[in-house]
C-alpha cells in the first residue's frame, strides 16, 4: 500500500542495493523526486523507469535534496562517501541525513557531530524486515537523534513502515544491535533444536508444524525454519552480513564494558560458517554449518 505525503519532498538516496532499489522505488511511486547514486551506476539506473534522477557522483545526488538517505554496506562506506568523497561538499545547511546503513553507535555519534558543525541535521535509523519488508513498506524503523529531526523525517518513513524514536544519536544502531543479536542467536537455536531433531529421526518439518504456536514459536522459526526444511538459502540477508552486525555488536560491547558471552559464541559460528564458504547466502544457513558438524547433509 502506498502511503501519501503530505508534500513531495526531494530526496537523495545514496546506495540502490537490495533494501535501496525497493525503497528508492516506494518514494517514486509516493511522488517525491527521487534524486539516486550508486557507486555502480546500472544499479540506481534501474530506478529511472519510476521517475528516479540518476547521478554521477553523490555531491550531486545530495545538492538539491531536501532529505538525504544513505543504505551503504557499513560504517567504513558511510564514512567514505560522506565525508571523503565530497558529498558534505554538495549539502546545504538545514539538510537532513538520515543513515538507513547498519553500523556502530559511536559512527552514528560522530557522523552527528561532524555534520552538525556544518549545519546539517542527522538520524541514524536503521531498520529491520528484509528485501521482503522493504518492497511492501512494512520495515521497522529504530531511530536515533533529535525528536524535531524525527518527527521531520515521519512522513517518509511512513512509506516505508513503521518508525520509532528510541533516543539520542546512536540509539536507532544500538536498537539494530540488539535486533541483529536476538536475530543471529535465534537463526542458530531454531538451526540447532530442527538438525537433533532430523538427527534423532524425526521429521523436522513436522516438528515445527508441532511448535508452531506454542511458546518457541517466532518469526524466525516459521521463516527461516521453512528455509532450512527447504534447504533455501538463497540470500536475503547474508552470512556475511549477519556476521558484520554480531561483530559490531561485540565491538559496542567492549566500548561501553558489556560482558556478551551468547553473541561472542555466535559471532565464532557465523565466522566459521562464513569461513567454509557459506558468506554470501543468507543467513539461515548457519544451518549448513552445524549440519556439517554433525555429519549431516
Amino acid at each position: 500500500m502506498t502511503v501519501p505525503s503530505p508534500a513531495p519532498l526531494s530526496i537523495a538516496v545514496l546506495g540502490i542495493g537490495m533494501m535501496g532499489f525497493p525503497m528508492a522505488r516506494r518514494l517514486c511511486e509516493a511522488g517525491h523526486r527521487v534524486l539516486a547514486w550508486n557507486r555502480s551506476r546500472p544499479k540506481a539506473e534501474r530506478l529511472q523507469p519510476f521517475g528516479a534522477e540518476v547521478f554521477d557522483h553523490p555531491a550531486q545526488a545530495v545538492a538539491q535534496a531536501d532529505i538525504v538517505i544513505c543504505l551503504l554496506e557499513d560504517g567504513a562506506i558511510v564514512e567514505s562517501v560522506l565525508f571523503e568523497q565530497g558529498t558534505t561538499k554538495g549539502l546545504r545547511p538545514g539538510t537532513l541525513v538520515i543513515d538507513m546503513s547498519s553500523i556502530q553507535p559511536r559512527q552514528a555519534r560522530d557522523h552527528a557531530a561532524r555534520l552538525a558543525a556544518m549545519g546539517v541535521s542527522h538520524l541514524d535509523a536503521p531498520v529491520s524486515g528484509g528485501t521482503v519488508g522493504a518492497e511492501i513498506g512494512t520495515l521497522a524503523i529504530m531511530a536515533g537523534g533529535k525528536p524535531a529531526d524525527f518527527e521531520r523525517a515521519l512522513p517518509m518513513f511512513a512509506h516505508f513502515g513503521r518508525a520509532t524514536h528510541v533516543g539520542p544519536h546512536g540509539a536507532g544502531q544500538l536498537a539494530k544491535l540488539a535486533n541483529q543479536m536476538i536475530v543471529g542467536i535465534t537463526i542458530g537455536a531454531v538451526a540447532e533444536a530442527l538438525l537433533l531433531c532430523e538427527k534423532g529421526g524425526a521429521d523436522m518439518a513436522k516438528v515445527k508444524q508441532a511448535i508452531s504456536g506454542g511458546f518457541a514459536d517466532s518469526r524466525i522459526l516459521q521463516v527461516h525454519g521453512q528455509r532450512m526444511i527447504e534447504r533455501d538459502f538463497a540470500k536475503r540477508g547474508a552470512v556475511a552480513v549477519q556476521l558484520k552486525d554480531m561483530r559490531n555488536a561485540l565491538t559496542t560491547a567492549s566500548e561501553i564494558g558489556f560482558d556478551a558471552p551468547i553473541t561472542a559464541l555466535f559471532e565464532q559460528l557465523f565466522a566459521q560458517a562464513a569461513d567454509h564458504g557459506l558468506a554470501d547466502l543468507d543467513h539461515s544457513a548457519l544451518f549448513m554449518e552445524l549440519a556439517s558438524r554433525n555429519g549431516m547433509s
